[in-house]
């Protein structure tokens, strides 16, 4: 029996951006496990490229690019979320196609960064342009939030809120450019083990609100001092309860001069603002003088998924 006649080989290769939450609120658990939040996303320069192909059977291969990524975690079959961002887009057009993806990894895996998100919006865009299907923008944000509550911000990027489970995405005007230190950690931690621990110790019974002054800091766009003041994260204590190599790190980050530090997320990165490029680029090294080697200097916002090649 012959093989079936695949389309002449084309490619696309859609790049994806880290998120930080320069701003997290949990409220108390629903009924259905998932805590409400208020966040503030910015998408920053750490990246993770996604390449896909036409192909008889869905595939994904994963390269890791930098020390700070371990992929060995990282799942080859249908239970990785890149394949089912593309069984998601084909079923919702009624397609009967299938791709090979190649993804390039640079941020993070499960570091707070969203890396696998990033990996699910640029499989929809790209798998969108392979096959000329022109979703429309409301679709492919609605298949991201089926996929995760952080894939509808890596397909927006810039800056951000979310609400809900964070996947109501409203883009808000940010005219600065804010310079982060990365500190990457190697030994992961667990997202239901940060909000059970916030559970615990903290329960959301608080205001968890964003302040409309962090919003008006954005939009100035100061400086590093003007923004600094509203970062916050409120699965922090908890990060820190488990993990109190975290605080450490944190406390180093300020003793080399960081305005501020802050938790990415649910970790186990932790962040730094500086106040600008060369002082992020100094942050950075006196903390691998300390024996943080494992550091990035990052500046935000930057674009969410977009097409860098075509092939």
């Amino acid at each position: 029996m012959s093989a079936a006649l695949l389309p002449d080989p084309i490619s696309v290769t859609v790049r994806a951006p880290a998120k930080i939450n320069v701003y997290l609120g949990v409220g108390k658990a629903r009924p259905d496990g998932f805590h409400p939040l208020e966040t503030v996303y910015q998408a920053v320069s750490l990246y993770d490229d996604v390449t896909v192909t036409d192909a008889e059977e869905w595939s994904v291969t994963t390269v890791t690019d930098g020390p700070h990524v371990d992929g060995s975690a990282i799942p080859d079959d249908d239970t990785n979320i890149v394949i089912r961002a593309g069984k998601a887009l084909a079923a919702h057009h009624g397609v009967d196609r299938k791709a090979g993806i190649e993804v390039r990894k640079s941020i993070p895996v499960a570091g707070g960064m969203a890396g696998g998100s990033a990996d699910a919006a640029a499989t929809l865009v790209a798998l969108d342009r392979l096959w000329n299907l022109n979703t429309a923008d409301a679709d492919l944000l609605e298949l991201a939030a089926e996929l995760g509550s952080d894939v509808p911000f890596a397909l927006v990027g810039g800056t951000a809120t979310g609400t809900g489970r964070g996947e109501v995405v409203t883009p808000v005007e940010d005219n600065g450019t804010w310079w982060w230190v990365v500190v990457f950690n190697d030994e992961g931690l667990s997202t239901p083990s940060v909000y059970g621990a916030y559970d615990l110790l903290e329960g959301g019974d608080h205001d968890y609100r964003i302040q409309p002054a962090m919003l008006d800091a954005l939009r100035d766009g100061a400086d590093s001092d003007s923004l600094a003041v509203f970062l916050y994260n409120d699965l922090e204590d908890a990060a820190f309860y488990l993990r109190p190599d975290l605080e450490r790190a944190a406390e180093a980050a300020l003793e080399c001069g960081a305005t501020m530090t802050l938790l990415s997320g649910s970790g186990p990165t932790m962040l730094a603002i500086a106040s600008g490029a060369e002082d992020a680029r100094n942050i950075a090294g006196m903390l691998t003088g300390r024996g943080f080697d494992r550091t990035a200097v990052v500046h935000g916002p930057v674009a969410g998924a977009h097409v860098v090649a075509y092939g």
